[in-house]
């Protein structure tokens, strides 16, 4: 599918025009997005070894470690080269693929999310019933809808752009490609696409926020009625998923809820949840995981005596 215009490249203006700081731009963003790949592939590889980390929790977090992943890499590679050659063009198809990518990838860690305060919930307000209702099967049948939702409504929200007319100017504000800069581009207008825009992404955004946010709250309530070494375990898996949710959603909150207006803000909050979020969600999860963390000095430890 093409786009509707003559326009065959987007230019990028990126994080700063200044070459210095592009040389900054460089650094900061190489070392972060190889710290994202090498954080999230030991909790994957991890997870995929190791016999005692077959929960329905680690299942999630595998799937949320993917994700993570994914997202880092649908971006930040583009920076870096970006950075580095100090040439800011995007084609039309990359730049739909971006768009696609980042809109597939958060969709997807906001159902993984919802999973995973799900499973919480089961494990602690209804624990007789919990290896029924959370089997292998019922796992892998959830991952999959999310899998395929995220495709859905990112494949929705993609169209958009599709039907919109370019024809210049091509100069995108920001140091990626969204549906945001891209709205402030079109030839027409966009009042109606801003509008389902926001009803889809800022709806979903506020919406999963609010129900996990009370979701956890339910949970920390119940955690009353656990015994203190029960309670002590649910309260840290429960307080790591309480802060990536928070490190996620809020500046997810700031961007979609609102019409395509971009601010200077924008930037550094897209630097945020697309790069370093990604980045801290694996330290959150292996410094408060003690179980992760020792499964990890197995492996780790197994790799060397095979050396």
């Amino acid at each position: 599918m093409k786009l509707n215009n003559n326009v065959t490249d987007f230019i990028l203006l990126g994080l700063s025009q200044c070459q210095v700081r592009k040389k900054t731009v460089f650094v900061t963003f190489l070392f972060l997005h190889l710290g994202t790949l090498l954080g999230n592939f030991l909790i994957i590889s991890t997870i995929k070894t190791s016999r005692t980390l077959g929960s329905p929790m680690y299942f999630f977090l595998f799937h949320l470690s993917l994700s993570d992943t994914f997202l880092s890499t649908s971006i930040a590679p583009r920076v870096i080269a970006n950075a580095l050659r100090g040439k800011s063009t995007i084609s039309s198809d990359e730049c739909m693929t971006q768009v696609f990518a980042s809109l597939f990838f958060d969709c997807l860690e906001i159902f993984i999310l919802i999973l995973m305060a799900v499973d919480h919930y089961l494990a602690i307000c209804k624990p007789l019933r919990y290896m029924t209702l959370m089997s292998h099967r019922t796992c892998d049948v959830l991952v999959a809808v999310a899998w395929v939702g995220s495709c859905v409504l990112s494949s929705a929200q993609i169209l958009l752009a599709f039907s919109l007319p370019f024809c210049g100017p091509s100069v995108i504000g920001h140091y990626l490609c969204n549906l945001q800069s891209l709205l402030k581009l079109a030839c027409t207008h966009t009042y109606v696409t801003n509008l389902l825009l926001v009803s889809n992404s800022g709806a979903i955004c506020t919406v999963s926020f609010v129900t996990l946010m009370f979701s956890y709250a339910i949970i920390l309530h119940s955690l009353r009625n656990h015994s203190a070494e029960g309670r002590k375990k649910a309260l840290s898996t429960c307080i790591s998923n309480i802060i990536v949710v928070i490190l996620f959603f809020g500046p997810c909150t700031c961007i979609y809820p609102r019409p395509a207006t971009i601010f200077p803000m924008d930037k550094m909050i897209a630097v945020f949840y697309t790069v370093e979020t990604p980045l801290i969600n694996p330290l959150i999860y292996t410094l408060r995981n003690t179980e992760v963390e020792k499964c990890r000095e197995n492996v780790m430890g197994q790799e060397t005596d095979h050396r």
